[in-house]
C-alpha cells in the first residue's frame, strides 16, 4: 500500500487485515475483475474502497485536470452508501481523491452542485443514481471501475433491472469488482455477464453466522414480545440493542410501547425521511440512545462499533436475512449476542433458518414468558397432560436450558 493510505489507516488504529481484505485487495490493484463472497461485517468496504483509493491516486498524477467520474460504487440503501462515503472519507484522506454520495429521499440541489465541480468516486443508490443521468448531471462513459455491493440485496430489495440499466451505460473496458454476502442462482448469473474472467474470494460458508456471536431463542407468545422486551431490557449487561420488526408499522409500534416505558428508542424505516434516519443512527452510534427498532431495508447500512446485542423481535421470513441482522454485532472480530423471540406462527421460520445456518439455535427457558411447544399434529388436550406422554418429543431440544437469559452458550 502506499504510504498516504497506509497513515490513514495507521489513524483509524487499523494494524491488520481481515480475510477478505488480505485476499481481495492484491487482485484488485492487479486490475482483474472480482467476486467476493463474504457475509456482512467482514470488512468488504475497505476491501473495494482501499485498493480503488490507490488505483486513483496513482491514475490522477498522470491525468491531473480530468472531471470525469472514475469509479461508481453501486449500493441498494441510503444508510449503506452514506456509510462508504464514509470510508471513503477515511481511508483516503490523504489522497486527494474526491467523493460523493448521492441517494433519493432528499433535494437533489447539493448534489448536483457537487457534481458540477467534479468528484473521483460516486458513491449511489441505483433510483437517484438513473435519475441524474437520465436529467444529464451524470456521465458514466469514463467509469474506470465498477462496484455492485450487496448485489443478493439488490435482488431482494427489486433493485435489479435499474443495475442492467446502470452497467448498460457503463464502459464496456472497465473493472468490476462484485460483492455478495449470499449467491443465489439469480445473482450468480447476473455476476456471469458482467465479469470477465474474475478471481474468486470467499472468506467464509455462504450464509454462516459470525463465529463470536452468541445466538440464542425465546418460545413466547405473540403476544407477550413486548413484555419479553422490556424484562429483557432490565438486564444493563444490554447497553446497545439493535431490535428488528418485518414491518414499518410494526416497527414504529415497538418504539411507542418502549418509550411508554421511559425507554428511549427510535426507528429507522423506509418511511421515515433522510434527516430523521440521518439523526437516530447517529444518536445510536453515539451511544445517546439505547435501542433502535428497524426493518431489514436498512439492516445492511447499520455499522455500529460495539453493538452488543442484536434481538429479533419477529423473525424473518427469509433464512439469509437472519444472518444479515445478526452480524450487525459481532463485527470485525468483536464478540456480539443475538437474541430471537419466536412465537407458534414463526416456528417454521426458526426451522428454516436452523437449516440454512447448519446449527441449532439454544432455547431459553428460564424466562416469565415462555411457551410451552407442542408438537404439531397433536390435539390441545394431549398436550395439556405431557407427563402422560413420556417419549413424545418437542420439535426443539430441551437439552439447552440456561440459568442466565442474557449471555447464551454456543449450542
Amino acid at each position: 500500500m502506499i504510504e498516504p493510505i497506509l497513515s490513514a489507516l495507521k489513524t483509524e488504529g487499523y494494524t491488520h487485515p481481515t480475510p477478505i481484505q488480505q485476499q481481495a485487495i492484491p487482485y484488485v490493484l492487479n486490475r482483474q475483475d472480482l467476486l467476493g463472497c463474504a457475509q456482512t461485517g467482514t470488512g468488504k468496504t475497505a476491501a473495494f474502497a482501499i485498493p480503488v483509493l490507490q488505483i486513483l491516486h496513482q491514475q490522477k498524477s498522470a491525468n491531473r485536470g480530468s472531471r470525469a467520474i472514475k469509479a461508481l460504487i453501486l449500493t441498494p440503501t441510503r444508510e449503506l452508501a452514506i456509510q462508504i462515503d464514509e470510508s471513503f472519507a477515511a481511508y483516503g484522506r490523504n489522497t486527494g481523491i474526491s467523493h460523493l454520495v448521492v441517494f433519493g429521499g432528499v433535494s437533489q440541489v447539493h448534489q448536483v452542485n457537487a457534481l458540477r465541480n467534479g468528484v473521483d468516486v460516486l458513491i449511489a443508490t441505483p433510483g437517484r443514481l438513473l435519475d441524474l443521468v437520465t436529467q444529464g448531471y451524470i456521465n458514466l462513459s469514463q467509469i474506470d471501475i465498477f462496484v455492485l455491493d450487496e448485489a443478493d440485496r439488490m435482488l431482494d430489495m427489486g433493485f435489479i433491472h435499474d443495475v442492467k440499466k446502470t452497467i448498460a451505460k457503463l464502459p464496456a473496458k472497465r473493472q468490476t469488482l462484485f460483492f455478495s454476502a449470499t449467491m443465489p442462482p439469480e445473482i450468480a448469473t447476473l455476476a456471469s455477464t458482467i465479469l470477465h474472467n474474475p478471481a474468486r474470494v470467499e472468506v467464509t460458508p455462504v450464509s454462516s453466522t459470525a463465529e463470536k456471536v452468541e445466538q440464542a431463542v425465546y418460545h413466547v407468545d405473540k403476544g407477550s414480545k413486548k413484555d419479553l422486551l422490556l424484562h429483557l431490557l432490565k438486564d444493563e449487561s444490554i447497553v446497545s440493542a439493535l431490535v428488528f420488526t418485518r414491518t414499518k408499522h410494526g416497527a414504529d409500534k415497538v418504539v411507542k410501547d418502549l418509550r411508554r416505558a421511559n425507554i428511549e428508542a427510535e426507528a429507522i424505516h423506509g418511511n421515515k425521511s433522510q434527516n430523521a434516519r440521518q439523526r437516530a443512527l447517529t444518536l445510536f452510534k453515539g451511544g445517546q440512545l439505547r435501542v433502535l427498532v428497524a426493518t431489514d431495508i436498512a439492516a445492511r447500512g447499520i455499522d455500529v462499533d460495539d453493538l452488543s446485542h442484536v434481538i429479533n423481535y419477529e423473525l424473518p421470513n427469509v433464512p439469509e436475512t437472519y444472518v444479515h441482522r445478526i452480524g450487525r454485532t459481532g463485527r470485525a472480530g468483536a464478540s456480539g449476542i443475538a437474541l430471537s423471540f419466536c412465537d407458534a406462527e414463526e416456528r417454521a421460520y426458526l426451522r428454516d433458518i436452523q437449516k440454512v445456518i447448519a446449527r441449532t439455535i439454544p432455547v431459553i427457558e428460564d424466562q416469565p414468558f415462555h411457551l410451552q411447544l407442542r408438537p404439531q399434529g397433536h390435539s390441545q388436550q394431549n398436550m395439556q397432560r405431557p407427563a402422560q406422554r413420556p417419549n413424545q418429543r418437542n420439535n426443539f431440544r430441551r437439552d439447552d436450558r440456561r440459568t442466565s437469559t442474557m449471555r447464551p452458550q454456543h449450542a
